[in-house]
């Protein structure tokens, strides 16, 4: 059921006006998988206010405690124009095109928690950052910086270098041999890396996104009810192909940025597809009596999402889903509450991993765990639980701990042996977008419980 936004606070109520339509966060987790009302897409001017009150909300908000957790006393993003830091946009007022010859961001975590914002650049960002230097060449400006960093005296200087999260290793070479020479050498033993702070930023997520995210989410799902239709498909002539483009033409006639290629494929009886493949499905011309399969992911008001869903195609003389196929969805969703019921706070991916196959040792089906963060990126920092193509346990990503208020794309699949097939099995491939809370994993705007369908 689409509900419309109960704000709690002002601030909400002020969203209202320009979010009219969500999900809300108390849905039952198996709200069905029909979107009714196609969600309002902002055009990209009408954009960029929500937008920044979300960025400021944040800066004001989070930065303080994580820069607090993560011991980091002075937070620098630094970079130029063409060769931005993977986390700069999510720190920036819109519209902002790029960072501007060489921009230098400076967070300084004061005495009383409050974080000064400060802009070291040629051209003033403005609001919510405070002006720490303008104008004047590029030398002059690494002084400045240099100045105001040995004049602020910080105990733990945080840079974006990390070997382990491309996100937190944003600094270029050539931007950290600058700061070096510009560093006062007493200051050089303070400069550590900023890779937990950049982490935590990344994947937390504030309650304004909290808010925000299921309306994101309902668009992706959206157009996965209107390409598994037969609005979209006609049996025996519309191919693979043909949905993942009518897929992405939706999304890019609303404005909508795809992060992927929107990706289609096919089951059907006489394919090789066992318990342990990793992937079964072709690709080819659609027909009656066919499993699909797709796999979308959108960004929109800074937030991503990464989408699969499950259709079939009525064949002649049929009016409703196979019994067996319907089974095999419900383990599907067996499969998702086995997995989500080990998210535990402070539980690594790789435990929340390894306790999840343990529950599924004994299933009467085939598995697989893929399950990652997402947010400002599709495949976002954060608890790595599964990848399809590497070993069980992850190594460094999959070793990061489980924290409240992130998100995740919920994604595996379940190979189900079907008597109807010959015994084929049919992989029922799923992957829904979920906030943790700290104590229970909620699906952002319902999860698929029913076969989109092709009549």
């Amino acid at each position: 059921m689409i509900h419309v936004l109960r704000a709690r606070t002002a601030w909400l109520l002020a969203m209202a006006a320009w979010l009219p339509v969500t999900f809300s966060l108390a849905q039952p987790a198996d709200q069905g998988r029909v979107i009714e009302i196609e969600p309002t897409v902002l055009a990209e001017r009408d954009r960029i206010e929500p937008e920044n009150r979300m960025v400021a909300d944040r800066l004001e908000h989070l930065l303080p405690g994580l820069m607090a957790e993560t011991g980091i006393d002075m937070w620098l993003v630094i970079n130029r124009e063409y060769a931005e830091d993977p986390v700069y946009f999510t720190l920036v007022p819109q519209p902002s095109f790029a960072a501007r010859r060489t921009t230098m961001l400076v967070f300084d975590l004061q005495d009383d928690g409050s974080v000064d914002r400060l802009s070291v650049n040629r051209y003033p960002l403005g609001e919510p950052y405070q002006v720490g230097w303008s104008g004047g060449d590029l030398e002059a400006q690494w002084q400045a910086l240099g100045t105001l960093i040995a004049e602020r005296d910080p105990e733990r200087i945080g840079i974006n270098v990390s070997s382990t999260w491309p996100e937190a290793d944003g600094l270029t070479h050539g931007l950290h041999q600058k700061l070096m020479a510009a560093l006062p050498e007493a200051l050089h033993d303070r400069v550590v890396s900023a890779e937990d702070l950049v982490v935590r930023w990344m994947e937390t997520r504030s309650e304004m996104e909290q808010a925000v995210y299921p309306h994101v989410v309902s668009i992706a799902r959206r157009a996965i009810e209107e390409a598994f239709s037969s609005r979209t498909i006609t049996p025996g002539v519309t191919t693979t192909d043909d949905v993942a483009w009518a897929i992405r033409d939706w999304f890019e006639s609303r404005g909508l940025r795809i992060w992927f290629m929107p990706y289609v494929n096919i089951q059907r009886p006489g394919q090789d597809c066992e318990a342990d493949t990793p992937f079964c499905g072709v690709s080819g011309v659609i027909q009656p009596g066919d499993v699909l399969h797709t796999d979308v992911g959108i960004c929109y008001l800074k937030l991503c999402t990464d989408t699969q869903e499950m259709g079939y195609v009525l064949k002649m003389g049929e009016s409703e889903v196979p019994e067996a196929l319907v089974e095999a969805l419900a383990e599907g969703n067996r499969w998702q509450d086995l997995l989500t019921d080990e998210f535990v706070t402070g539980r690594t991916g790789n435990e929340i991993l390894m306790a999840a196959q343990a529950s599924m040792a004994n299933e009467p089906w085939g598995f697989n765990i893929y399950t990652h963060p997402i947010g400002f990126v599709g495949h976002a920092p954060g608890p790595t639980i599964g990848m399809w193509d590497l070993p069980a346990e992850v190594a460094n990503t999959g070793d990061w701990p489980l924290y409240p208020n992130t998100a995740y794309a919920i994604e595996g699949n379940v190979a189900v042996p079907l008597a109807e097939w010959n015994g084929q099995h049919v992989q029922i491939k799923l992957e829904q977008s979920a906030i943790f809370d700290g104590e229970r994993v909620i699906y952002l705007a319902g999860r698929q419980t029913e076969w989109h369908v092709v009549r």
